[in-house]
Formats: C-alpha cells, structure tokens, sequence
C-alpha cells in the first residue's frame, strides 16, 4: 500500500470517527469540537484532491467563523439543564434501532448497485477544479439560491438560538 493511501485512509478513519462521535457523544461542547475535527479532514481531503482555495474556505469559514457561531450558541442556551430534564426516550430508541439498519440497507444498495459512469475514469477533474474563478462562477450562477439559502438559513438559526437564549432568561 502507497504512503499517499495511507494518508487518505488515516484521514478518513478519522473523518468517520469524529463524524460517529458528533453524533453520539453526549456533550454538546464535545460534539462541537469532534465537528470541527471533522470539517477539518474534509479540508485535508480538498488538498490531497489540489483544491487548495476549497482547502482555505473550508478551513477559515467552516471549522473557524461558523463552528465559533455554534460554541456561542451552545454556551449561550446552556443546554446541560436541558439534558436533565428529558426523561430517557423509548419511542426514539426504537425508531433508531429500526431505522439504523434500513439505512444500511439503503447505503449497501447504492454501492453495490451503481452504473459506472461514463464521463471518464474516476479521479478524473475539469481544469481549474477548486480554483477561485471556477468557484466564484459556480456560486454566483448555477448555485445562486442554494448559496442565498444557505447564508439566509444560518442568519435565520443564530436569531433563533439568541431568542430562545432570552426566553430562558426572563
């Protein structure tokens, strides 16, 4: 096995670890921070792929403007209260023990049965992948309003939190 495979499954043990304890560790300040270590292996994997303008995005807006917004907001609603007061959850424990394995079965069906795809060989790029150009065409043309909409949606989640920050207080 080649030095740069190892790194990129080093890397993905990684991804897929943090990503596993976002999700089921029970602090949220902990989930916060297994976040970012995640965000950060996908900026890892923008490098390995020369995207090294996604590589700086990634880093800069994701795991460090955004992720500073979510420790705020986590700080700011104090949710180690609201851990205490729910009662441990049967409905939801068994929804996930059902769910869990129909979404395994869902991803398996997706690997094994896919088409090749017929636009080339796999690992293969348009010139002037993750260059800034290309970048900037792509989010103000043909992804406009998911861009919009992202900007709108996290605007919209941090008066939320603030609000519901408040709502506590008085």
């Amino acid at each position: 096995m080649s030095s740069q495979m190892l790194v990129v499954n080093g890397i993905a043990f990684v991804a897929i670890f943090s990503a596993l304890m976002v999700v089921f560790h029970r602090n949220p300040m902990m989930s916060v921070v297994f976040l970012i270590v995640n965000l950060i292996c996908i900026a890892l994997f923008f490098l390995l792929l020369q995207a090294q303008f996604l590589f700086a995005i990634q880093i800069i807006v994701y795991a460090g403007a955004i992720m500073v917004l979510f420790v705020f907001v986590v700080m700011l609603l104090n949710l180690r209260q609201e851990e205490k007061l729910h009662p441990t959850w049967r409905i939801q424990r068994i929804l996930a023990f059902l769910g869990g394995p129909l979404l395994v079965g869902a991803l398996w069906t997706a690997l094994w049965h896919r088409s090749p795809s017929s636009e080339g060989f796999p690992g293969s790029f348009v010139s002037g992948f993750g260059s800034t150009e290309d970048m900037g065409r792509l989010l103000f043309s043909d992804y406009l309003f998911q861009f919009e909409a992202a900007s709108v949606l996290l605007v919209v989640a941090m008066i939320g939190a603030v609000i519901l920050a408040r709502r506590k207080e008085s």
